[in-house]
């Protein structure tokens, strides 16, 4: 969130603010590419939102032809930073009163946009059209308004994972947030601006305006100002979380003197809003008359969104709108109305980028840009280096929280190479919730793991550098990246709930976010060259071992070969600094340092007796680390899978995160492998064995984000067994999640706060394997003390 300073409120409505001063890096970035515009005025807060290309480095392989006798390099690949385009979506939010100096300034900093016309929509639209005609020499082009506000609507909910939360105020994580449906329909969304509307929604083109009022966001701001003299929203927003509305209002117990228990009624329950006003002689705060007001309002908007649900038999209830903004006070207020009439359904979600919706519409449009067309088409993703998150202008929640009046909020969202879908063996992916521990609710591991992660920055600063020697810039770059990543967690620290649900997977999604802002697309490239033509060396050896074991001792080896390969995780502080410190330190050393058996989750008994029985058709492997990881741990496992007859697909991440292996690396290292061992080569010819992109570039997994190909394969395949490795991906990620076939989740737990709140010990080992309900099988539980 950006601050700008504004001229004395006093002076005349037509007198626009002259004073403002924008840093254009923070607010309207990448500007000079912009393509397409579109903004959404109401009455006192304009939207802006424009699509632009965005040119950012990515860290590219390519092989070597070890064919020919070109001994010019003894590597296996080489590393190439290119320029790649993308496109992005910018989502700007501001008051009225910066419309002109912020026309100003698009004006003077457009740069390569080739449209001829603004889409327009909201109040303003026809208020402002001459203005910004005249200053930005576009068209203005008007849509209409509800079309835009649900088809925005269902573009967040389809895309932010996060979007949608439920909002407890005396619960230990006020904010809820829900993961994504993939059926987001039928629902009711009630937008909250000047007024409000009621709009029943049941397919992406098939929705109907059913209800609204007049009482709405207009009326708190214009009785407000009446009643306090204050002019501003968000001033009367705080005004109103310091006040005590039982001073101004008329109670149950105040008539009654207590409950009416024959009705249901509490003593508490508002009677009259403002009912004492009419008889009290003394003069009511500013404090109390705002939260009674607020009150007044929300619950009146509660009750009427109760009523059409239940009228039209719809579970779900969307808030939207920039009267919410995230204000407790009010989100409290609506809950307990909804609450009140309904007692169970129906649900009830406020949105976090509410007060964006009108504009997402815009880019779902042919008439804007061609690749627009489809809502489904591809799928978009928050950058988190470039949005402000979601804010509160309550003092109680955020002490450190700068008064919202002059400040700009910012939305970033990235369109992904790729449609990212739902793994087809999720047992419900309604109720699929990938992260294992939601920090948001857990204070002690929220402190210590946003501790955790500022303490590594030093060392994630030195690698960046360390990737691009020969660019001088580098360490200017990436001082840049330690400043706005270290800016990201104080904020996450007074704000948990600013990205949604905060979790060990958000905060490396953000580190990750923040290193690709500031060019460093791949720190650990170098390393992960290194330990592949490493561990290469070494692959013939350990395959030989393990054909000299019997059959159950294979079994067992195998297992503790991917175990020990885990074990190389430079995203782990326990592992990076004995790496760093012990050169030397390999494979057989890492399988020392694994606890003996019984593990600390232990179903390798289990699995032993499965693999007595037949082979399973399809094994889906989701792969992390390279270097030993890969080469050592995970091939040799994959090569007898192969051997019994099962079918495999591993599937890497697309783009690059810590030195976890991308698909362009493993593509080149199975070629590699195949040409020294006839069974992976084998696999290879007869299409037994594939890799595919997991459609994700984190240490962590989504599995109801993957790439669109993948699941198709998987269905295709008819894949009966899911192998996930690592600590970020089987214990972060995934330990809970409930597969329709058989899984199997294997880990070394790397960070000793998490293996003794865990109660184990540094390098514990988690071997869960599980069979889907209704099968034999015998499930393990992992429950911190």
């Amino acid at each position: 969130m950006a601050e700008c300073g504004r001229v004395d409120s006093s002076s005349s409505s037509h007198t626009m603010d002259k004073s403002i001063t924008l840093p254009p890096d923070e607010i309207f970035r990448n500007l000079e590419n912009a393509k397409r515009f579109a903004i959404d005025i109401g009455g006192s807060l304009t939207k802006l939102a424009y699509y632009s290309t965005v040119q950012h480095k990515v860290a590219k392989v390519r092989s070597f032809d070890h064919s020919a006798k070109e001994a010019a390099s003894d590597k296996l690949y080489e590393i190439s930073v290119q320029e790649e385009v993308t496109a992005r979506l910018h989502f700007i939010k501001f008051e009225n009163a910066y419309i002109e100096t912020c026309l100003d300034f698009i004006k003077d900093h457009l740069v390569n946009t080739d449209t001829k016309v603004i889409k327009a929509t909201g109040g303003g639209a026809h208020k402002f059209k001459e203005l910004i005609e005249r200053k930005l020499g576009l068209k203005v082009d008007k849509e209409d308004e509800m079309t835009c506000l649900i088809k925005g609507c269902n573009f967040v909910l389809r895309n932010i994972p996060h979007e949608a939360f439920v909002y407890a105020k005396h619960a230990d994580s006020e904010f809820r947030f829900q993961t994504t449906n993939p059926d987001i329909f039928p629902y009711l969304l009630v937008n909250i601006g000047s007024g409000v509307s009621i709009v029943k929604v049941e397919s992406e083109d098939k929705f109907e305006r059913i209800g609204g009022s007049s009482i709405g966001g207009g009326t708190f701001w214009g009785l407000g100002a009446l009643l306090t003299k204050t002019k501003r929203f968000d001033e009367l927003l705080q005004l109103a979380s310091k006040g005590q509305h039982t001073s101004v209002d008329m109670l149950v117990k105040d008539i009654y003197g207590g409950s009416y228990g024959s009705l249901g009624m509490t003593g508490d329950l508002i009677a009259s809003s403002f009912g004492k006003s009419a008889t009290a002689s003394k003069e009511f705060s500013k404090e109390d008359m705002a939260k009674s007001l607020l009150h007044m309002i929300s619950n009146d908007i509660g009750q009427l969104a109760c009523l059409y649900a239940k009228l039209h038999n719809l579970p779900r209830v969307y808030f939207g709108g920039f009267f919410i903004r995230g204000h407790p006070v009010t989100m409290h207020t609506i809950t307990y109305s909804i609450n009140f009439f309904t007692k169970a359904m129906p649900r009830l979600y406020f949105m976090l980028t509410a007060q964006f919706i009108p504009r997402l519409l815009y880019y779902q449009l042919n008439k804007l840009n061609s690749n627009f067309s489809y809502p489904n088409q591809y799928s978009w993703g928050e950058n988190y280096a470039g949005s402000s998150g979601l804010m509160s202008v309550s003092p109680d929640m955020n002490p450190m929280q700068r008064a919202r009046s002059g400040t700009f909020d910012m939305l970033e969202m990235d369109r992904l190479e790729r449609q990212l879908v739902n793994l087809p063996l999720l047992q419900d992916p309604s109720s699929y919730i990938p992260d294992t521990v939601d920090l948001t609710e857990d204070a002690l591991a929220r402190e210590y793991w946003l501790y955790c992660f500022e303490e590594a920055l030093d060392g994630v600063v030195k690698r960046a550098v360390a990737s691009q020697p020969d660019m001088a810039e580098a360490a200017e770059r990436a001082e840049k990246f330690r400043q706005k990543y270290r800016h990201k967690l104080q904020t996450l620290r007074q704000q948990p709930f600013a990205y949604g649900s905060l979790t060990v997977r958000s905060l490396l999604d953000t580190r990750e976010h923040c290193l690709n802002e500031f060019n460093f697309p791949d720190p650990y490239s170098k390393i992960k060259q290194r330990e592949n033509d490493g561990a290469l060396k070494y692959y013939q050896k350990a395959v030989k071992s393990l054909e000299e074991l019997s059959w159950e001792e294979r079994q067992i080896a195998l297992v503790r070969g991917v175990l020990a390969g885990n074990v190389f995780d430079w995203g782990a502080k326990a592992v990076s600094d004995v790496l760093e410190s012990d050169p030397e330190f390999g494979f057989e050393e890492a399988k020392r340092q694994l606890e003996e058996r019984p593990w600390l989750v232990d179903s390798f008994d289990q699995w032993l007796e499965r693999q007595k029985g037949p082979p399973h058709k399809c094994a889906l492997f989701f792969v992390d680390n390279s270097g030993v990881d890969i080469i050592l741990g995970v091939m040799p496992f994959v090569r007898e899978l192969l051997s019994r007859g099962t079918e495999v697909v591993l599937a890497s991440n697309s783009g690059p995160a810590l030195n976890d292996v991308t698909n362009g690396e493993l593509q080149i290292l199975t070629e590699r492998i195949a040409a020294m061992d006839p069974v992976i080569q084998a696999g290879l010819r007869e299409d037994r064995l594939t890799l595919i992109q997991s459609g994700s570039s984190s240490p962590c997994l989504d599995l109801s984000r993957l790439d669109k190909v993948l699941a198709m394969v998987v269905r295709e395949r008819q894949t009966d067994l899911v192998i996930i490795e690592g600590m970020g991906r089987a214990i972060h990620t995934n330990y809970y999640a409930m597969l329709s076939c058989e899984s199997l989740k294997m880990a070394v737990i790397k960070n000793s706060w998490l293996a003794d709140r865990l109660g184990g010990k540094l390098f514990s080992v988690v071997f869960k394997y599980e069979v889907p309900t209704g099968k034999h099988g015998e499930d393990s539980a992992l429950t911190p003390s």
